[in-house]
């Protein structure tokens, strides 16, 4: 099996020292890679900077919604010629979005309407953090007349809300949350969801899944998102995989036969 970590933040300090070996062991799990999403300006460098040093990692810049009071009206400009520029390994803008637990969405809204609008021109797609506000980033994709490719990651909610998202060009990304059997109506909508929609992630090293501890998860547990994701819609992971690595393949614009053997 074949497999893509669509969101992963291999550039933060838990994995200092111990990239090379995380990689080894994903890829000899199946994991041919990972994409590294931005968060914040001064960390965009970094971000650019690990993808490029490892072969098999892609990466995306934009700026969180924890991170909106960070930054100026200057920092979007700078966000739009870097993407303007970018080089083939860029293959994202994000990661942007809305929280209801972190900070003000009244004020992380404008950043993320910006951010929208600034894929839209660059033709990129956007990867959307969305804590309980997935009503509010389905307006606000339908308020700009969306049409482009969008991947909800670490997605939460009901049926009903992903299916809206999925009618806008979305998809959904899974990660260890769905290992959880107290998360029954993420269990429930990924069960339900058509697998064409579906992208596998781990959001490492956050977002651990059951019995890995907080703070520790890595590309190593993409395979255990994979199964259980296959369990639950009673399917084989052999048979899930081929459509989830041609999803994500999808979202990014790769051909699958550019992808690390």
């Amino acid at each position: 099996m074949r497999m893509i970590d669509a969101h992963c933040h291999f550039d933060f300090p838990r994995f200092d020292g111990e990239r090379d070996e995380e990689l080894r062991r994903a890829r000899a799990l199946g994991v041919l890679g990972a994409v590294i999403p931005g968060v914040r300006r001064p960390d965009w460098e970094r971000v650019r900077r690990v993808a490029n040093a490892h072969p098999g990692l892609w990466y995306c810049l934009g700026i969180h919604p924890w991170f909106v009071e960070e930054h100026s009206e200057g920092d979007l400009q700078r966000l739009e010629s870097q993407l303007a520029s970018r080089e083939s390994a860029c293959v994202a803008l994000g990661e942007c979005g809305l929280d209801r637990l972190h900070g003000s969405l009244a004020e992380q809204l404008p950043w993320f309407e910006q951010q929208v609008a600034l894929a839209a021109r660059l033709e990129l797609p956007l990867i959307v953090h969305s804590v309980r506000t997935h009503d509010e980033i389905h307006g606000a994709l339908r308020r700009a007349n969306w049409s482009g490719r969008a991947l909800i990651h670490g997605f939460s909610g009901s049926y009903e809300q992903a299916a809206k998202l999925v009618g806008l060009g979305c998809y959904i990304g899974i990660g260890g949350v769905i290992t959880h059997e107290r998360a029954r109506k993420t269990r429930e909508t990924v069960a339900r969801l058509p697998a064409s929609c579906l992208v596998l992630e781990t959001d490492a090293p956050d977002m651990a899944p059951a019995g890995v501890a907080s703070g520790r998860n890595s590309p190593v547990y993409l395979p255990r998102i994979l199964e259980t994701l296959a369990e639950l819609r009673g399917v084989e992971t052999s048979a899930l995989a081929p459509d989830l690595l041609a999803n994500v393949c999808s979202l990014y614009g790769w051909e699958e036969g550019d992808l690390p053997s």
